[in-house]
């Protein structure tokens, strides 16, 4: 991107309008209402080997409110003489309904369903605004958590030379996130038929020059510059859980939502508090949006490149920023992160990507608050 590019761009983003947000198309301009909406997700899962000893973990909006998501409610019903609690992952935000059931017999039917209702807003940090002191503070200690590297986050080497390159000579953690996130947009690209949301193993991406992916690998790319940029950011794992009101069919889905999965990124500011962003989305909407395959300088694609630095459209609902996760009672590994369903018997672990063979389906609604 040049710098002509890049003062256009950030021109247009201070134009957005402040009492919501909106993609301008042409002459026509989409814009999204911000109140609070109130949405429930429901996930059904079946075990199909009663036989066998099972346990699986089903993520949930995290409990905590924000500016732009609250009210989280959880609750459950087991089938099969089973039982189920609701466990916070020590380290991070990462909730989960666990179910288990011991071994059963070959008529039992065993299941959990998992239901959760909250509310939406949709979320925008007006960074063309100075430095507000009464900006919301986050603690040094959790500053410092989302500064170090993960199993798949690592900032030395070839992450910190990227970075170094990106934002020499700029002062700030806007104008190093803004720049990380332009360079991550130019750079990456989208690939279909990545397994699920990808995996976000940035060293390899980089090494290998392999920047082709989904969400969680470009989210991540984006997460791992600015921590090594010396920016605090942090992954949001989460659903999807209605269409864009913005009309942008490649951004929204509602009713069936078992592969809606979506993965956005967040850096802290002071003055500004923590600032959402979301670069895989441009990529989702050059690729996706018909008629496909659409150009850089697409309006649509422009539109979206500004909007999505400082603004979310909350469409969608959070699940934790956790990497590195131990699910409880686990005898396996940790997982990188928690954002599909998951399971486990005694032969193994269950493919959480192939929820036709794992038998669970995920479904989302607006209901009256």
């Amino acid at each position: 991107m040049n710098r002509r590019d890049f003062l256009r761009l950030s021109s247009a983003a201070g134009a957005l309008s402040a009492s919501g947000l909106s993609f301008a198309r042409g002459p026509q301009a989409a814009q999204m209402e911000s109140g609070w909406r109130t949405f429930e997700l429901v996930t059904e899962i079946q075990v199909r080997d009663p036989g066998k000893q099972a346990r699986v973990w089903v993520p949930v909006p995290f409990a905590q409110n924000t500016d732009y998501q609250r009210n989280a409610q959880t609750s459950w019903q087991v089938q099969g003489q089973g039982t189920a609690a609701l466990v916070r992952v020590p380290g991070y935000d990462v909730q989960t309904v666990v179910a288990q059931w011991p071994d059963g017999t070959a008529d039992a039917q065993r299941s959990v369903t998992v239901t959760s209702r909250f509310q939406t807003r949709n979320r925008r940090v007006d960074l063309s605004l100075p430095p507000n002191r009464r900006a919301p503070r986050e603690s040094r200690q959790t500053l410092h958590r989302y500064l170090q590297p993960t199993a798949l986050l690592p900032t030395d080497g070839i992450v910190k030379s990227t970075a170094d390159q990106i934002t020499h000579g700029l002062r700030g953690n806007v104008a190093k996130a803004r720049a990380i996130y332009e360079w991550v947009v130019d750079n990456t690209h989208r690939v279909a038929d990545t397994p699920g949301c990808g995996l976000g193993d940035v060293r390899y991406m980089l090494v290998t020059h392999n920047m082709g992916g989904k969400c969680a690998d470009i989210s991540a790319v984006f997460v791992a510059l600015s921590r090594a940029a010396g920016v605090p950011a942090r992954d949001a794992y989460g659903i999807r859980v209605a269409d864009s009101q913005l009309g942008y069919k490649s951004l929204g889905k509602s009713g069936d939502v078992t592969h809606a999965q979506h993965c956005r990124a967040e850096f802290y500011a002071e003055g500004y508090g923590w600032v959402p962003v979301d670069p895989a989305d441009v990529r989702k909407v050059m690729l996706e949006e018909p008629p496909r395959n659409l150009p850089m300088d697409n309006p649509q694609v422009q539109a979206a490149r500004v909007m999505l630095f400082g603004s979310w459209e909350m469409n969608w609902v959070a699940y934790n920023h956790g990497h590195d996760v131990s699910l409880p009672g686990s005898l396996l590994p940790a997982i990188p992160f928690l954002m599909y369903p998951n399971g486990e018997t005694r032969a193994g672990r269950m493919d959480s990507l192939d929820a036709d063979d794992f038998r669970y389906r995920i479904h989302a609604r607006q209901i009256s608050a």
